[in-house]
């Protein structure tokens, strides 16, 4: 039993060195459409879910949407459902679950009565990225006086209804809202950030001269290192068989000879007589 015990433990050891982890490939990730925090009552809302054939959203406090069953489709990344009508009871976190139990990202919504809102990113922005931010109006398209605020500062005021920032960073996030002359103020939703991990990566390799030499040397190891378990593995296994050969046999016999001392035994018992 402790032979077998250690076989599966090194071919458990073996086949983490031979399959390739990479958290992005595993990661669930969920989008909407439209692409912004705040929507207003009877709009429709699209949440795409990345990598599942059926998209099963939930929502925190809701549970799970009762529409994905009629609005599901899959698109060429994975499966989407629809809010036809979303209202103010609506607004809150979403997310969905893979199969496997991975938890995607979360996207909080807000859903006004008003007549205002903020049109920002849900997803958060790669940082160095510019964004722009839009005041919508639900009665008119016209450009009025607009202004923006972080945190209930005012920070900017224009007359395109729109306000763009160029190169955001961490500094940048914060609770944004904007009100327009006339129509009201919109609520305050959350700007999100972070980093582009695949440029930090090269941006790291060119600083780094051993960079690439390093994860040469990682390969040839992990290869090393899984050449030598599975020849342990080959021995281990080796020396089971030949253990179980050797029992065998010396079971065999030893009553092979219990047979021959009960005959003779018996033999000399009827020469007596």
């Amino acid at each position: 039993m402790e032979v077998r015990a250690l076989c599966i433990r090194l071919l458990m050891i073996i086949m983490v060195l031979l399959c390739p982890h990479s958290q992005k490939a595993d990661a669930a990730s969920l989008h909407i459409f439209p692409n912004r925090l705040q929507f207003f009552e009877y709009e429709a809302v699209t949440f795409y879910c990345e990598g599942v054939d059926y998209c099963e959203v939930v929502h925190k406090v809701k549970g799970k949407i009762k529409t994905c069953p009629k609005t599901n489709k899959r698109t060429p990344t994975g499966s989407s459902c629809t809010i036809t009508n979303v209202y103010r009871d609506d607004s809150g976190k979403y997310w969905y679950e893979t199969e496997g139990g991975i938890r995607s990202n979360s996207i909080k919504i807000s859903v006004t009565a008003g007549s205002v809102i903020l049109e920002s990113p849900a997803v958060p922005l790669m940082e160095g990225e510019d964004v722009a931010l839009g005041c919508r109006n639900k009665t008119t398209s016209f450009n009025f006086t607009t202004d923006f605020y972080k945190y209930g500062l005012h920070i900017s005021t224009n007359s395109t209804q729109n306000m763009t920032i160029h190169r955001v960073s961490k500094s940048d996030e914060g609770y944004y809202k904007c009100s327009i002359s006339g129509a009201g103020e919109s609520p305050e939703s959350w700007l999100s950030t972070t980093v582009d991990h695949l440029k930090t990566h090269h941006t790291d390799a060119e600083t780094d001269p051993f960079s690439e030499a390093s994860c040469h040397i990682y390969l040839i190891l992990r290869t090393v290192s899984t050449m030598v378990m599975v020849a342990l593995l080959l021995v281990v296994v080796g020396l089971l068989n030949t253990g179980k050969f050797r029992v065998t046999k010396t079971n065999s016999s030893s009553v092979s000879c219990k047979c021959k001392c009960h005959i003779t035994a018996g033999s000399d018992r009827n020469d007596y007589k």
